[in-house]
This record gives structure tokens, C-alpha cells and sequence, in this order.
């Protein structure tokens, strides 16, 4: 029987210690620069749907902050990572191979497409996909044929890969994007909670053939939904803008379309937002990896594994993450932590869990099982006030 007084005191305490009294979100927005100004200026124009200098200007500040040369706002992560799939590939009836340890985002994209998920398993460390499992998974089932590679457990092609940066702590992407080449598999980067993430000197989002942005309302930054596909490659991010703007073709009244696309394109009024919390990102990736070297103090005290980058990495700190030592502790934590009005969350249920996932191809995911019994997210948000006052 775990002793929840003695056991998890400490830890509110801890919490309270960076945010005060009061009930404590997991992870809330923080509108503290020119987010009002902007929206008005859009309002003023009367531009605020998918037309709009907005929309530009906030791809370019993405593209100016990541390094990735090409961006392309779309409505949400979800219809960035569909079209970023179809972009790579991926067709009916194709297996993507992915982690069952994710948000349902990823798989339901995935599906979209006609295609199947092949979950593989992550590794302890970084709760992203393993490079280790994927390797064995290939060595025993992949196989290449007329130039395509082949499940030969299933008889699908193997199309693309998507690995997760999961919490925003990158993965082994460098061993997984080069690992995947010797197969001729296309990776496509599930960076939704990676901003401001980096390997080395590199983004996350940038080492695949192409990746995806999320800026939902408890993202690091936020656009209320948005989301944004990257790239290298400038015919691929023609062809993305193409895509999710309803693929019509330019002309100054007529409306022709040559191919079945999307309405995806982010509108002006929140990519107004989005510009506005691009202007604040660095001091809160700031603030945040202050809270996260406080949070790894105290857990060091309390002898809880705090989940932090691999060296060489750089993590956003978006989602901070402790590790239990059994399913009866997380819950035992998740129901005090909660009754004290500190919201803590687990991790999410594996995908092959979920009714529509569990015929899905799976490795076995022995770590991905053990981490679902122990992960518990903690309060992250930048705490009020904690930003600095902007200069006129």
C-alpha cells in the first residue's frame, strides 16, 4: 500500500513552489504579447480566413526559427501529418510503421490515407521509437521487391515511417533516418510537440523527408488549432500548399481544380496568433527549461526518474514526465495529485489498445507497456507573470 501522504507531499509541494496556490493546469496558453493587437490588425483588414499576410508571415517565422526551408500552415497537426503522408507515399492498403505510445493523431492520419500502422517499440529513455526494435522488425520482416520494400509478414508495402518526439524529448532520429534509408523508407517526423527541440544544431522536423507542427491550445505555442508541415524539398512543399488549398489551380476569378485536395490551409486569424507567440518563444523555451531543471532537482531528492533529453539533444521541456516504480503508484499519484487540484495526467493508452487499432501488426512493445504503467505528466505552463513585460 503506498503511503500517499508521505509519498507525494513533497511533489505537490514542489509543484506549488513554481505555481502557487489554487488549482494547477497541466499545461495552459500564455497570451502576453501583441496576440490582441494582431488579431484586431486582422479583423481590420477583413481578411480572416485562409487568405491573408498572417498566414505567410507566420510560416516565414517558422521557417526563420527552425532552420527547415519550407513550411506550410495548415488548420491542425492532424491534416498536416495526412497530407504530409500522402506527400511521402502513402496509399491505400500500405503499412506505415509508427509507435504505439503516441497520440491517437498519429495512427488516425495514418488511416486516413487507407493505409495500416506497424507499432514498434520506443525506447525508456526518450519514449520515442526505438531504432534498436525497428531494426530488428526489418531484419526479420522487410524485404525489397520490383524497387519497393515488403512486409512479408503482412504482403503490404512498407511506406513510409513516422517516429515521435514524445513530449517534446527528440528520439534517436539520426539512427532512425538512416536506418530507414537502407530500406528506401521515407520518414515523416511526428514533431507535434517539438518546437524549439533540436538534435545537435538541427530542429526537429527537419531530418526526415518531411515534418509535421502542432499548435493546439496546450501546445507550447498555440494558434487555438493550427499545425505546420515542414520540408527540405521545394517540390514537395508546392505540391503541400497545393493540397490543403483545395488544390486550385491560380487564376483571378475562375475556379478550377485539377486534383481531389483539402481544406487545410490555416486561416489569417490564427496564424495572427501564432505570429505573436512566435515573438515570445525563446523566453519561454527559457522559462520552461528553468522549470524543468527545477523539476529534475527535486525528483533527484525524491529518487523519481525525471524524463530529460539524450545528450547532444535538446529538449522544449513542453511536457515534463515522471516515471513510478508500478501501475499502483501512478494511479495512487494521479488520484492525490488530482484531489489537491494539481492536474497530472498518464500517458496516453497504446494505440493497439483502442478497438480500431488492435488488429494492428505490433513487435510485442515491452517497453511501451512498461512506460503506459508508470509515465505521470506534471504541471509545465509558463507560470503567470513569468514572462517579461514587452518594450513599446
Amino acid at each position: 500500500m503506498v503511503d500517499s501522504t508521505s509519498r507525494f507531499a513533497p511533489i505537490i509541494a514542489g509543484v506549488r513552489a513554481i505555481y502557487g496556490n489554487g488549482s494547477i493546469p497541466l499545461h495552459r496558453p500564455v497570451f502576453e504579447g501583441n496576440e490582441r493587437q494582431y488579431l484586431v490588425d486582422c479583423i481590420d483588414s477583413n481578411f480572416v480566413s485562409s487568405v491573408g499576410a498572417k498566414v505567410t508571415e507566420f510560416e516565414q517565422r517558422i521557417v526563420a526559427f527552425t532552420g527547415i526551408p519550407y513550411a506550410v500552415a495548415t488548420v491542425n497537426g492532424t491534416a498536416a501529418l495526412h497530407v504530409a503522408l500522402q506527400l511521402a507515399g502513402v496509399g491505400r492498403d500500405a503499412a506505415v510503421i509508427t509507435q504505439a505510445l503516441t497520440f491517437i493523431a498519429t495512427c488516425n492520419a495514418i488511416r486516413y490515407c487507407g493505409a495500416h500502422p506497424v507499432f514498434i517499440d520506443v525506447d525508456r529513455d526518450t519514449l520515442g521509437l526505438s531504432p534498436e526494435a525497428l531494426r530488428r522488425f526489418l531484419a526479420r520482416h522487410a524485404e525489397r521487391r520490383h524497387g519497393q520494400t515488403v512486409d512479408k509478414t503482412s504482403g503490404r508495402r512498407l511506406a513510409a515511417c513516422v517516429p515521435m518526439h514524445t513530449f517534446g524529448h527528440p528520439c534517436r532520429i539520426e539512427e532512425i533516418v538512416a536506418l530507414c534509408a537502407e530500406y528506401g523508407l521515407p520518414v515523416v517526423e511526428d514533431a507535434a510537440e517539438s518546437l524549439g527541440s533540436t538534435v545537435g544544431s538541427r530542429h526537429t522536423g527537419g531530418f526526415g523527408r518531411l515534418g509535421v507542427l502542432s499548435f493546439n491550445g496546450n501546445k507550447i505555442i498555440t494558434t487555438g488549432g493550427g499545425g505546420m508541415i515542414l520540408t527540405e524539398d521545394t517540390d514537395l512543399a508546392a505540391r503541400a500548399k497545393h493540397l490543403t488549398t483545395t488544390a486550385k489551380l491560380p487564376h483571378p476569378y475562375e475556379f478550377v481544380h485539377d486534383e481531389v485536395g483539402y481544406n487545410y490551409r490555416l486561416p489569417n486569424l490564427n496564424a495572427a496568433l501564432g505570429c505573436a507567440q512566435m515573438e515570445r518563444l525563446p523566453e519561454m523555451l527559457a522559462i520552461k527549461a528553468a522549470i524543468a531543471a527545477r523539476y529534475a532537482a527535486l525528483f533527484a531528492t525524491l529518487g523519481i526518474p525525471f524524463i530529460q533529453a539524450l545528450p547532444g539533444a535538446t529538449t522544449n521541456s513542453w511536457l515534463n514526465a515522471i516515471l513510478f516504480d508500478s501501475l499502483a503508484e501512478r494511479d495512487a499519484f494521479l488520484d492525490y495529485s488530482n484531489a489537491q487540484g494539481v492536474m497530472t495526467r498518464p500517458i496516453w493508452r497504446l494505440m493497439n489498445r483502442l478497438t480500431m487499432y488492435a488488429d494492428c501488426q505490433h513487435d510485442g512493445l515491452e517497453n511501451s507497456i512498461w512506460l503506459e504503467e508508470r509515465v505521470v505528466n506534471i504541471p509545465s505552463s509558463v507560470p503567470d507573470g513569468a514572462l517579461p513585460s514587452m518594450t513599446p
